[in-house]
């Protein structure tokens, strides 16, 4: 008998249940439920019907008992950097504003009057949105302070849906990172950076890992939905879960997740807070097992779901896409410009950026299509030429650190012999080493053994280089450090080194 798992993807335009099973060896998915989501004008401002949406997830969860597949657990993941306030009481309080609201237009200079943004992106890691949470945040400081007061919790949006399935405050960690107010190395809320903003630290909860069980179902929802199962967390932020469900395991792969917004990046081990990375305005949220998503928010889909809803709402993306593909226009506009954020009118927003820029306007929709494809393809490939300079430089500089520091332990030790040249700064992050007399075979097999480190030993591939060191029949150890190695792990191979020289000098 199948068991049957329940991912529950709620996106800016719409959601969708989906059940997941192995079946012969194999994945299954199976789409049980779709309901459309969206934004609403409410006194002026654009919220989320957090209400509504939730009663979609129940709707969805009656229609997997009603098919007769009963999931044993149940995980949400949505969109990033919105929240829910509620009181002591667990009710809402004021609004659940959506990132496209206006309400944090010059939030950021209120926050570098604290804090500069330099270093707040040295800190964090985030890249500057105006509609981030530390944003936002901001601006219930600065017109409804008594929201604050009165707040007894927040949590994002998956972490409140998670709540009323399981009565569990919580907050996942990919997720929480998109607020700009994660310290990337802890992986825990930067209570320091909250003090110093004014916001109340009392109403940021535990920050958990995705994979995290926290709990089942109320009696309130087991009644509604007929069954009950866990709720776990899944990378609740949709481009963590989108990344994590990439097809590969090679270590060098680059990623675009395009729906509203695109993303395109790489899985890292470690943020990357550089001005470089800054200039470049790339992100460091969470992913899964605590890795760092590093990528670039481009404003994505959302150009042309708004641009085909005003002219012809009924028209597939697939025959849209085809009559794009026979225009000849070359205009192109910048994706990541704010004026198509949250227009108006999106197709007279593409339009006016043409005409400023001198360039062919379009004037049908094919053409704006066109247009709008070919300057997401253009944004896309500069992005990956940033990436791949960016990660490059900084993965070199982390292998060169490895080494420098396994060196400057292991030089110091008696009877050890060190080859090469290490002034030079092109050198490759590789030490090749002897200790004493001793086969490098015979300390190649002591460092496995004993200390499960694996290194290369014996004359490896370079004849001539040994007949240079005389090392033919001693043969060298060879350590070669990753950017995936840590330095605790270059300090446990220098220790290892250190007491197998003792031992044998003893």
């Amino acid at each position: 008998m199948s068991r049957y798992f329940l991912a529950i993807d709620i996106g800016a335009s719409s959601g969708r249940h989906i059940l997941g099973s192995v079946e012969n060896g194999k994945i299954v998915l199976e789409e049980v439920y779709r309901f459309w989501n969206g934004m609403d004008h409410v006194d002026g401002t654009l919220c989320w019907d957090v209400d509504r949406l939730f009663n979609e997830i129940i709707a969805g969860m009656k229609k997997c008992k009603e098919i007769g597949k009963i999931p044993v657990s149940v995980g949400i993941d949505t969109w990033g950097v919105d929240f829910v306030l509620l009181d002591k009481e667990d009710n809402i309080v004021g609004q659940t504003v959506g990132y496209r609201d206006h309400r944090t237009e010059g939030m950021d200079e209120e926050v570098y009057k604290i804090i500069s943004e330099d270093d707040l992106y040295a800190r964090t890691g985030i890249q500057k949105a105006i509609y981030n949470t530390i944003y936002q945040l901001m601006a219930v400081k600065k017109t409804h302070p008594e929201y604050l007061e009165k707040a007894d919790a927040m949590l994002m949006i998956p972490d409140y849906f998670h709540f009323k399935l399981s009565g569990k405050k919580v907050q996942e960690y990919s997720e929480a990172t998109t607020s700009q107010l994660i310290n990337p190395v802890t992986k825990d809320w930067d209570y320091e950076l909250i003090d110093m903003l004014g916001f109340p630290r009392g109403i940021f909860q535990k920050v958990l890992m995705p994979g995290t069980t926290i709990g089942s179902l109320t009696d309130e929802v087991k009644e509604l939905v007929g069954y009950d199962c866990k709720v776990v967390l899944p990378p609740t932020h949709d481009t963590a879960s989108a990344v994590m469900a990439i097809p590969t395991n090679a270590e060098d792969t680059c990623y675009i997740s395009s729906g509203t917004w695109s993303l395109m990046g790489v899985e890292m081990a470690e943020a990357n807070c550089t001005p470089k990375s800054k200039e470049a305005n790339f992100t460091n949220e969470g992913g899964y097992g605590g890795k760092i998503t590093y990528l670039a928010n481009i404003m994505g889909l959302w150009m042309i779901q708004s641009v085909r809803n005003q002219l012809a709402p009924d028209m597939s993306y697939g025959d849209l896409c085809e009559q794009a593909s026979h225009e000849t226009i070359q205009a192109v506009v910048d994706c990541q410009d704010s004026s198509f954020l949250s227009p108006d009118d999106m197709v007279e927003a593409v339009k006016d950026y043409c005409r400023k820029t001198n360039q062919e306007v379009p004037e049908t929709l094919p053409a704006l299509a066109s247009v709008i494809y070919n300057s997401l393809a253009k944004c896309y490939a500069e992005k990956l030429e940033e990436i791949q300079k960016i990660t490059a430089e900084e993965i070199w500089k982390k292998e060169r650190n490895l080494m420098e520091c396994f060196v400057a332990k292991i030089k110091q030790i008696p009877n050890m012999k060190i080859y090469g040249d290490f002034s030079d700064k092109n050198r490759c992050p590789i030490v090749s080493l002897n200790i004493a007399g001793v086969d490098s075979s015979q300390v190649s097999e002591w460092l496995l053994e004993e200390y499960e480190i694996a290194v290369r030993p014996g004359a490896h591939c370079a004849p001539l280089m040994h007949q240079y060191f005389g090392t033919q029949k001693q043969g060298m150890v060879r350590f070669s450090f990753s950017y995936y190695n840590t330095e605790k792990e270059a300090l446990t191979a220098a220790e290892a080194i250190r007491e197998i020289a003792e031992e044998v000098e003893a």
